[in-house]
């Protein structure tokens, strides 16, 4: 078995801009969804816990197993609760779900918790599909993780990296100006279209800081990627592990939790791969979970967003390379076991993470919307 690299960017240090529930019953004339909930769940996280087993399941979508380790975060969930979490499709980006809960409302199999990149969750709440939920561990998680009136939390954060599989790439690149290179031609492959993914829309906003843009400013990120795309070096191929097992997807621009999974199986099909954070355009940003509105098992549905940002949830996150918003309470805490402290960036690098506000978000969000398909994808 060969060894693979992963490599953090040792500037991170010093990088600025890294970067309740409704129910399946009637309600009263006088009672609030949330009043409505809180009768149904209870009013203690112990009788949640009863309300939801009661329940028995949870319709969850677009948490792939290799996703920040969500194989290990749903066993745990499975395990504590003896209650199903059961994923219908996986691989779906953030603009399919919010597309399965209009077509699938009221119907069984509709989701009844997201997981959506921050550029989806002002649609999401216009949209009338966020429950208003506060976990019991609220106080801490940061400001910049969750929306103030509950209607979502980032309970997971990353920073976009390149992975390349050296055994076909010998010269990783380090930089977005090293993938202009025409040694990189038709390999370089983003996770899927930003104007309906959370991570490509991440990468095209690291991109833009990489060449003078900022949270303020998109555009020279998607100028970037048409000129990358005028080279020949932009790969359409969608990244999974299938197509990164074969070796379709050969350099891979993504969130570096979602590479510790692979890496494995990697290194098994006889590969060597290394993971960089590009030091030009170093950029983090979270994932969005919420309680779906008017679902079938609402109790289950705030359990699960419990857990994710519980211990129990957070420490599986860690294994798979993700940071979870109560990181630094964690610590304090001294919760996090030294060995899986390691395989994160230091508390002084994460500290220094900033994130863009949900303003910026929306307004960069409008500009790729508009610009990308002309630009980049003539579509």
């Amino acid at each position: 078995m060969r060894r693979s690299r992963v490599i953090l960017a040792a500037s991170l240090a010093t990088v600025l801009g890294l970067a309740g529930c409704a129910t399946n019953t009637e309600t009263t004339e006088t009672a609030t969804p949330t009043e409505t909930a809180a009768q149904i769940c209870g009013a203690t996280f112990d009788e949640l816990v009863t309300a939801a087993k009661a329940e028995g399941k949870v319709d969850l979508i677009a948490l792939p197993d290799s996703w920040a380790n969500y194989a290990g975060v749903i066993a745990k969930y499975e395990e504590l609760y003896g209650i199903d979490a059961v994923v219908q499709n996986p691989d779906a980006s953030s603009a399919d779900e919010l597309t399965a809960i209009e077509t699938l409302r009221g119907q069984d199999g509709m989701p009844e918790s997201v997981d959506v990149g921050p550029s989806f969750t002002t649609q999401m709440i216009e949209a009338g599909y966020a429950e208003s939920f506060k976990p019991t561990v609220w106080d801490e998680i940061p400001a910049s993780l969750k929306d103030a009136d509950g209607y979502w939390v980032g309970s997971y954060y990353g920073l976009m990296g390149i992975g390349t599989n050296t055994t076909l790439v010998p010269n990783a690149p380090k930089t977005f100006a090293d993938l202009l290179k025409p040694e990189y031609k038709g390999m370089v492959t983003l996770n899927g279209d930003p104007r309906e993914a959370g991570a490509a829309f991440a990468a095209v906003m690291a991109a833009s800081l990489a060449n003078g843009g900022s949270f303020d400013d998109i555009m020279p990120g998607i100028e970037y990627f048409a000129n990358l795309k005028e080279l020949g070096n932009l790969n359409t191929v969608d990244i999974t592990p299938a197509t990164l097992l074969s070796g379709e997807v050969s350099i891979a621009l993504d969130w570096t939790y979602n590479f510790p999974y692979i890496t494995p199986q990697l290194e098994e099909a006889g590969f060597d791969f290394a993971v960089n954070v590009p030091s030009d355009g170093a950029y983090a940003s979270y994932y969005a979970q919420s309680v779906v509105t008017e679902i079938q098992h609402p109790c289950a549905a705030r359990l699960w967003l419990e857990h994710l940002v519980s211990n129990d949830g957070a420490l599986e996150y860690i294994k798979g390379g993700a940071i979870p918003a109560r990181y630094s309470s964690m610590l304090e805490a001294g919760v996090v076991p030294a060995e899986l402290a390691a395989t994160l960036p230091t508390a002084e690098v994460i500290d220094a993470i900033e994130f863009p506000s949900q303003t910026q978000v929306d307004a960069a969000k409008a500009a790729l919307t508009e610009s990308w398909g002309p630009m980049v994808a003539d579509n």
